[in-house]
């Protein structure tokens, strides 16, 4: 028996939760750069609808770590396809019952260094493929906003930036990308009260806002839950939680701890992330209302 699935049934038996384990489809790490194809992307509210737009460097985040080496771009992108399909059908209520603001969903992790930002990225990437969804990828974490680093948008205004300030508006934050349906919102510039503001009604208005347009789907890249409390607010707002576990690295104790600052009956999905061994199938670990994908990842 795995880690993950003695720290869940430890967590589920103090609890007393009553959670059925679902066989699924084996899943794990990133989309690959797929040759950028033209569509007519989802209908969008005005004040959501960026004005900018960026050239994503695919290869400067290859380098970086945040996507796949070019020889296993085909692997990861099957698996990510398997990862992000729970996660939409119940954001959308595709199958399943419909998760209350399920289409807002934070990647995060217990400690840095397993992998979140990389499954940010590319579950976003992923999700963005989908015809009739287009996809907002949010770096939420405050603290180490690798993402608007990469991208070259440190000096703009972003997340924080709106919450601070009600002149700064969401279309001038936001930016769109060249990939087809996928638009980005940087983490802002650094402010010292983010939990604050994270934590504020004009954070839960601009988090129901994002979610207001039904087929845009929202990616918060979070800040470990274990290292900063912004995290944790984060996890307050949205309908869906992918906590990310390094496989073989990530002690039981770290994840209950973990677990136990989100809120109960929460839908979370616990992902397997950088394991060596061959998963020839997935389990669905309902923690709550919800459940995910075990993961065998490649990235950092």
């Amino acid at each position: 028996m795995s880690v993950i699935e003695n720290a869940l049934k430890r967590l589920q038996a103090s609890r007393a939760a009553a959670a059925a384990v679902r066989e699924g489809n084996h899943g794990a790490v990133t989309p690959p750069p797929a040759p950028l194809r033209r569509r007519r992307p989802a209908p969008q509210t005005d004040e959501t609808t960026p004005t900018r737009t960026i050239s994503i460097d695919q290869e400067a985040l290859r380098t970086a770590g945040l996507l796949p080496p070019l020889h296993q771009e085909r692997e990861i992108a099957q698996q990510f396809r398997q990862i992000k399909r729970p996660l939409i059908n119940a954001a959308l209520g595709r199958g399943a019952a419909r998760v209350p603001q399920g289409n807002l969903i934070v990647v995060t992790s217990a400690l840095p260094g397993e992998g979140k930002t990389f499954t940010s990225l590319n579950l976003a990437l992923s999700m963005a493929l989908e015809e009739d969804l287009t996809v907002l990828l949010v770096d939420g974490d405050a603290v180490n906003p690798r993402l608007t680093q990469l991208l070259g948008l440190e000096s703009e205004p972003g997340l924080l930036d709106v919450l601070a300030d009600p002149e700064v508006s969401l279309t001038s934050a936001m930016v769109a990308s060249d990939v087809p349906g996928l638009a980005f919102l940087p983490a802002g510039r650094p402010i010292a009260n983010a939990t604050e503001l994270l934590s504020s009604t004009r954070m839960r208005e601009v988090a129901a806002h994002l979610g207001e347009d039904a087929p845009r789907l929202v990616v918060f890249d979070s800040a470990p839950l274990l290292v900063t409390t912004e995290s944790q607010a984060l996890a307050q707002l949205v309908g869906q939680i992918l906590m990310v576990v390094r496989a073989d690295d990530t002690q039981q104790h770290v994840v209950l701890e973990a677990l136990e600052k989100l809120d109960e009956g929460k839908p979370v999905a616990l992902m397997l992330n950088q394991s060596t061994r061959h998963l020839h199938g997935a389990y669905y670990y309902p923690y709550g209302s919800g459940g995910g994908p075990r993961e065998k990842s490649s990235g950092a």
